[in-house]
């Protein structure tokens, strides 16, 4: 076996453990891949005698990164929030930029450098501060609001920086001035562009691949499209980076862009890992080790001035001052496009590997602690605000149930909220218990009466009014949770109407046994409703349809249990001993059955059902355990796929 892949087999591995490893106390990918690359690196395995070689998969995986950034950029959102975005975010870049650059400069670097190390300290990580407050469910509230502005600004300011350096290293006998001119001129043109394949081209383009549906073209077109942008701004002189953001950005206005963040994210997350694990190959013992003291001072120095730059420039804005610390703990880490910074410097020689080494492990120690911060940044805003501006540790404030006779809805997703849309045409009031902080944050901006919490907590059902509710209704298709519900209610109160809605009838009986007053499978509630209506137009009377209806309700939808299984059926190891099949056996004149009765195959013991016998030009629905079975019949039986093979053979050859 080569050496080449069984490292990269042990380089996966490690980038697997290691992801498992950093999840488990949550924190946040990027970290991991970083710790896998320094594992695997020369610092401890040194599995690759070349890493270089790895550093052009690692600059696709960075366009892949800036073509999704691009995407994801959203112009209306940057245009609706300009004033924060260009006095509070420009104010913050430009603070913390020149403040860490002249912190550089005094410590003996040029101003090239001092600037792009600036620049790197004054960038936040997106990814981990989006995920971690959209998680907590407060991304829609006044402090997180103000991290966001500054981070659409400090997306924009990326741009500068992958422009300018590929050139601050060229020869000078060209002059400054006019480097920076042919840059601008070579900017405005590429811009131009891909502006305009963005609105006129692209469009087109992904109109006819789609017309053809056909996913693998899509795909195909989609890194193409990113590879020829990256490869255009490369050409002319700049980074491949800056070319996937602006087709990126491009594609982002279009309809296909929710579709072509699909397609990439397997490719972006897979390559952008990558970049992540050869920039921890970077960091060395060697050149770590000897600068502790200034990597620990400097990572704590970091956090602090950022917090109190933020601070600074929310007040020059008239921000509410606990707001604004809030804000600034959530934005003093160092981000990710600052390692794709560090990359590029090194790169092209405007930064030495040592240097570069030290300001990344600087930012990895600082994202590690940005969880806590985030989740304690109200808290610690608190602390350093006097007066009435305080914040209240909570995101969700209370809401007032109604007094009594209202309906109580368990699960506030698709079916609950269609369910209290039809309860509000009635003027019936509801209360709803949600556990997705997100989903309770925009529904409490809605003005919806709802609260946050765990609906098999007797507490919370409690806040709710649950002893003079009139019923309660369980939405949301997860059993054991809806049976915990269940049996919490049942403590509460034995008489108490409880409606639960569950996608099939797997769970029909267990949901019963546990106290359901009433189950409604979705599917074949859908069925049922399908049928009615073809019974209508098929001119059946109202009266006769609803009393077929309430049978099939009586009989646990005996008719809709079982299907013909196809090519495309999908059996699982979950719902093998969950689907009902129905397969149609020819009785032949060497069969077991034939001439015998149904009763005798004791079909019963494998828990299958003949449902039918066709027999010439007859059907037998249903028959009874005398009916002979005879050569040439056909008998359609229904059960559990594994009862049914079984069944089929007792049939076929009596064993």
């Amino acid at each position: 076996m080569p050496q080449e892949f069984i490292s990269v087999i042990s380089l996966m591995l490690v980038a697997v453990l290691c992801v498992w490893c950093f999840k488990r106390v949550n924190l946040p990918p990027i970290l991991a891949y970083l710790m896998a690359g320094f594992l695997v690196g020369p610092a401890f395995l040194n599995l690759f005698d070349h890493p270089e070689q790895m550093h052009v998969l690692a600059e696709i995986g960075i366009v892949f990164l800036l073509f999704s950034l691009g995407l994801e950029f959203s112009l209306p959102k940057l245009v609706a929030m300009r004033h924060l975005v260009f006095g509070l975010g420009l104010g913050q870049m430009v603070l913390t930029t020149g403040a860490f650059s002249a912190i550089a400069f005094l410590f003996g670097f040029s101003l090239a450098p001092a600037l792009i190390i600036g620049g790197m300290f004054g960038l936040s990580s997106t990814a981990i501060v989006i995920k971690q407050t959209t998680e907590m469910g407060i991304l829609n509230t006044p402090r997180s609001q103000l991290a966001v502005s500054i981070l659409l600004f400090q997306d924009l300011a990326v741009v500068p920086f992958l422009i300018a350096i590929p050139l601050i290293n060229q020869p000078a006998d060209a002059g400054i001035m006019t480097i920076v001119g042919e840059a601008l001129a070579k900017g405005i043109v590429v811009i131009g562009f891909l502006l305009w394949a963005g609105k006129w081209l692209l469009p087109r383009v992904f109109k006819e691949i789609a017309s053809t549906r056909t996913d693998e073209l899509f795909v195909l077109t989609t890194i193409v499209t990113a590879l020829l942008a990256a490869g255009l701004t490369y050409a002319m002189g700049l980074s491949l980076a800056l070319g996937a953001f602006l087709a990126g950005m491009m594609l982002g206005e279009s309809q296909y862009k929710h579709q072509i963040e699909s397609d990439i994210r397997p490719f972006k997350d897979i390559l952008m890992g990558l970049f992540f694990v050869t920039v921890g190959m970077r960091l060395e013992t060697s050149t770590i080790l000897p600068y502790w003291h200034i990597i620990l001072f400097g990572t704590l120095g970091m956090l602090l001035l950022k917090v109190l730059i933020v601070r600074v420039a929310a007040s020059i804005f008239k921000a509410n001052k606990t707001d604004a610390w809030a804000a600034g703990f959530k934005l003093c880490q160092m981000g990710e496009f600052s390692f794709i910074l560090a990359s590029l410097a090194v790169t092209h020689s405007v930064l030495e590997a040592a240097t570069a080494s030290i300001l990344v492990t600087i930012g990895i120690l600082s994202m590690a602690v940005t969880p806590f911060l985030v989740h304690n940044s109200v808290r610690f805003a608190n602390i350093l605000t006097t007066g009435n501006q305080k914040l209240t540790a909570t995101e969700f404030p209370d809401v007032s149930p109604p007094a009594k006779g209202h309906v109580i809805i368990l699960g506030f997703g698709r079916v609950g909220q269609s369910a209290a849309r039809m309860l509000g045409m009635e003027k019936i009031a509801y209360m709803a218990i949600d556990f997705d902080p997100i989903r309770v944050q925009e529904s409490l901006l809605a003005s919806e009466p709802i609260i946050f919490g765990d609906v098999s907590q007797k507490s919370i059902l409690h806040n709710a009014n649950i002893e003079y509710a009139q019923s309660v209704v369980i939405t949301f298709d997860q059993t054991n949770k809806a049976v915990d519900a269940i049996r919490t209610i049942r403590d509460i109160s034995e008489t108490l109407p409880i409606i639960v809605r569950t996608r099939k009838d797997y769970h029909l009986d267990t949901l019963y046994a546990a106290g359901a007053s009433q189950v409604v499978p979705e599917i074949q509630e859908g069925s049922l409703m399908l049928v009615s209506q073809i019974y209508h137009y098929s001119g059946v009377p109202i009266s006769r349809i609803l009393k077929r209806i309430q049978k099939e309700r009586k009989q646990k939808y005996d008719h809709l249990h079982g299907v013909f299984p196809g090519e495309t059926t999908e059996v699982s190891y979950e719902n093998i001993d969950k689907l009902q099949f129905m397969h149609a056996i020819t009785i032949s004149d060497s069969a077991w059955v034939a001439g015998r009765t149904i009763h005798e195959c004791n079909l019963d013991k494998h828990g299958v059902k003949v449902k039918k016998v066709k027999r010439a030009y007859e059907e037998i629905n249903e028959p009874s355990g005398g009916f002979v079975v005879a050569a040439g019949d056909v008998l359609i039986i229904s059960g559990k796929p594994r009862r049914v093979e079984r069944a089929e053979r007792k049939i076929l050859d009596g064993h």
